[in-house]
């Protein structure tokens, strides 16, 4: 596995406030990497230091192999970036927008057009190219920025909350375009979101930070089940207090709860599901439905903030 960002231990503090705190994390290649925390956690001063913006107090990082201290202008040169402003021109078209971009990067006019009608072509803006910017709904905006980070061929890109405000058909076309990047360009996508069902359905790995520290990284399901086992509930109309207290006294289950309309267990290791089923059926329990219930990424993540109070945004 190749390293896209490899950080180690890094700090950063403005005046009494700390930011970072021994930070610690990989991002491999060519994959959609998400990077949650809330607000105040230090996601946006851990992209400004990954691209040399800001100077590490503490610690080691390195960006496609260049080390931010000392070669930050050629991360920059490779990596492409839409922090919290979009950077656009609001009074100039698509393609002025773009073929700018491409002036500043130093790109051939052909290559620019060629470029540009891929990107917009790619993205569904490519029939309102020719329209102002400030004419465009958010959504088509938003995308806009994105293909200008990306228009240099960058193989890494920085996202700081791209799909913010964003209606739900836009967010889910924008985030069908990010995933395409990564899976079939090969592009590093490095993401930050609030938005955990966003973040589940198209990280294939991620980092939790909380009040400057890492706090937890992994696959989402690794991170699931690192926080609460998997848990079954039994949906149906007749289990009571009584099928409750029946369950309490047999082996094998761990935790049990009463659901308005049925019980969620936690089975200890090695039991079956089945002899709890039976018994219930035994004692006149109708069951309408069984099912393994996961923990969500959005519990996860709020046990993982639980532990300390957030500043305030």
């Amino acid at each position: 596995m190749t390293v896209a960002i490899r950080a180690t231990d890094i700090a950063k503090s403005f005046g009494k406030v700390t930011a970072l705190e021994r930070a610690t994390f990989e991002v491999p290649r060519g994959i959609v990497f998400g990077f949650l925390g809330p607000n105040g956690a230090g996601k946006t001063t851990v992209i400004r230091t990954l691209l040399g913006l800001l100077e590490m107090d503490g610690g080691d990082a390195s960006v496609l192999g260049f080390d931010v201290r000392t070669q930050g202008d050629l991360i920059r040169e490779r990596t492409g970036a839409l922090l919290e402003h979009d950077g656009l021109y609001k009074r100039l078209t698509a393609e002025q927008n773009l073929d700018f971009a491409g002036r500043v990067w130093r790109l051939p006019k052909t290559e620019r057009r060629a470029r540009t009608e891929s990107l917009l072509r790619r993205l569904g803006l490519w029939e309102r190219r020719r329209d102002p910017v400030a004419e465009w709904s958010r959504g088509m905006t938003q995308k806009l920025a994105v293909a200008r980070a990306l228009l240099h061929r960058p193989e890494l890109v920085f996202l700081d909350e791209p799909t913010a405000g964003l209606d739900p058909v836009a967010a889910a076309a924008l985030r069908d375009d990010l995933e395409h990047l990564a899976t079939e360009e090969g592009v590093t996508v490095f993401l930050t979101t609030h938005n955990l069902t966003e973040a589940e359905k198209l990280c294939e790995r991620i980092a939790i930070i909380n009040r400057g520290r890492v706090v937890a990284l992994g696959t989402p399901g690794e991170l699931r089940d690192a926080v609460a086992e998997p848990s079954i509930v039994i949906r149906g109309p007749a289990i009571t207090e009584s099928h409750v207290a029946m369950l309490r006294t047999r082996a094998g289950i761990s935790s049990l709860t009463l659901l308005p309309d049925g019980v969620r267990l936690v089975l200890a290791p090695n039991a079956r599901i089945s002899p709890i089923i039976r018994a219930l059926i035994e004692h006149g329990a109708e069951i309408e439905e069984v099912r393994r219930d996961r923990p969500t990424l959005e519990r996860t993540f709020l046990e993982l903030v639980a532990e300390e109070p957030q500043p305030p945004s």
